[in-house]
């Protein structure tokens, strides 16, 4: 627990190595209007300062492009509180950021091929943008009439090979049964540890 920067830290009872990062305050989710200000922690660079944990859990290192953070819709998530998973990629999902690397940039674009069977969107920060910019900003900042329905979308992050990292947006579609749940990116199994 960390009070002064706003939030705690629990051991999801999923997968040997889940942690969940959750605000102090009562916040719901990704719908929050508190996200988009700028004085509001930045729960993902929080969330990935923690990734320790994982490492001391598992009483060896956990490599960084092993770890994912995502957090889910309104429609996606099984909780009225806000919060982040911080877990294992899975390693299909690691393949694909490998292979498609070189073809992001830092604006907004379409994933060049669908992530455990739905449409995302994606873009590359730095760490310098990162530690100064939450997810959740970038996101309704950018993305066209994202602002208006954050509730809508989920959120995966995840390192690159080159130090950057990948921000997944995708926003839920019932026609095509994407209920916006980026955890499904996640493996709580960690295989790509095994």
């Amino acid at each position: 627990m960390d009070l002064q920067s706003g939030f705690v830290l629990l051991k999801d009872i999923h997968g040997p190595l889940q942690y969940l990062l959750l605000p102090t305050t009562k916040m719901k989710g990704m719908e929050s209007p508190e996200l988009l200000q700028a004085k509001t922690a930045n729960f993902f660079w929080l969330a990935w300062q923690q990734r320790n944990f994982m490492s001391l859990r598992r009483g060896s290192p956990v490599p960084d492009d092993v770890i994912s953070l995502t957090i889910n819709s309104t429609s996606g998530r099984t909780q009225n509180q806000l919060h982040i998973h911080i877990s294992c990629l899975r390693p299909d999902v690691r393949n694909q950021l490998n292979q498609y690397a070189k073809t992001l940039n830092n604006g907004w674009q379409d994933f060049p091929a669908p992530l455990a069977g739905n449409k995302y969107i994606a873009r590359k920060v730095s760490e310098a943008e990162f530690v100064q910019r939450s997810p959740f900003i970038l996101l309704a900042s950018q993305v066209p009439q994202a602002r208006e329905h954050m509730g809508s979308y989920s959120l995966a992050m995840a390192k690159l090979a080159d130090g950057e990292w990948v921000i997944l947006a995708t926003e839920r579609n019932l026609l095509h049964l994407n209920l916006a749940s980026a955890e499904q990116l996640q493996d709580h199994s960690c295989e790509l540890l095994k």
